[in-house]
């Protein structure tokens, strides 16, 4: 009763959050149902609820292998790379960016820095290689003309996960300090003005007034990237690195590893793949659970939920 009360009461509300609701219902938790495959040997003639059911048989495919520990150490090593320098470049980029008075070159400003977001990645991979290939790269070319040894630099796989960083923050950072952006506009000039009137330089002001004050919107986003952290970011990783073996060993991810699974001539690569991906949702629960409830043992305001 309670419950259709409120309901009643603030009908309209409800009927405002409706489209998200089926929306949200629709595309994330409709396909949600697809992780049957994980325990069934798929048929495209049967279908998901025709198919044989096979238990745990699929993850055999992934865990009896000799690749899995290896990219998933991978995966954890290059999103933990992604999450801690994304979020400490937008960051930064979201201070520098408040700090700029001027209007109009504020703008200017803004839209610099997020325009790599839009840029496909397919036109990211083609910049690369005219920047890192072989002898004729950019970058080859300025180390010759300095006297130094050329880089083979796809066949090094040691120096990509660097580079894949730098190309991360280069196309994301720019995009992700909107919201940090969007934060630091909502922050009381007060707090300002009175530590300006206490002598506080902008430093000191960024320091001990912005910075605590962002610290509830940095842990949510952080544990929102932690939560995903099983999960390789596969337009990137792989539309640069595509299918070079020579770079496997640093470079391959959960996803890509199942990519290539799934583009075998196995008729169980369908079942094999959704059981990577179940394991995938498994853990990144299992990590957002974790890390919320340290959050929330630490600082409780904080918390994701």
């Amino acid at each position: 009763m309670r419950i259709w009360r409120e309901l009643r009461k603030n009908k309209w509300l409800y009927a405002m959050s409706l489209p998200v609701v089926v929306y949200v219902f629709t595309f994330s938790y409709v396909p949600m149902s697809a992780h049957l495959l994980a325990f069934k040997q798929f048929s495209p003639g049967k279908g998901l609820w025709g198919s044989e059911w096979i238990g745990l048989d699929n993850l055999t495919f992934f865990f009896t292998g000799p690749d899995w520990l290896g990219v998933t150490v991978n995966t954890i090593y290059l999103n933990l790379l992604f999450i801690a320098a994304g979020t400490i470049c937008s960051l930064c980029i979201a201070l520098l960016l408040n700090e700029i008075r001027h209007a109009y070159f504020k703008k200017v400003s803004q839209s610099l820095v997020i325009l790599p977001h839009f840029i496909s990645i397919v036109i990211v991979n083609l910049m690369v290689i005219n920047f890192f290939n072989g002898q004729d790269g950019m970058i080859n070319r300025i180390f010759s003309q300095l006297g130094f040894e050329p880089v083979y630099w796809f066949q090094t796989p040691a120096v990509w996960p660097c580079l894949l960083t730098i190309i991360f923050i280069w196309k994301g950072a720019g995009w992700g300090s909107i919201i940090y952006l969007a934060t630091l506009t909502g922050f009381s000039e007060e707090y300002f003005e009175s530590a300006r009137i206490d002598g506080a330089k902008r430093l000191q002001q960024i320091w001990y007034i912005t910075l605590p004050l962002l610290r509830p919107t940095i842990i949510v986003l952080t544990l929102l990237g932690l939560g995903r952290i099983f999960y390789g970011d596969f337009g990137l990783i792989y539309g640069i690195i595509g299918d070079n073996s020579l770079l496997f060993n640093s470079t391959d991810v959960i996803d890509t590893y199942t990519y290539r699974s799934l583009r075998s001539t196995n008729m169980n690569s369908y079942s094999n793949a959704a059981a990577v991906a179940l394991f995938q949702s498994v853990m990144g629960l299992i990590t957002i659970l974790f890390f919320n409830w340290v959050v929330r043992r630490v600082d409780n305001d904080s918390k994701l939920f």
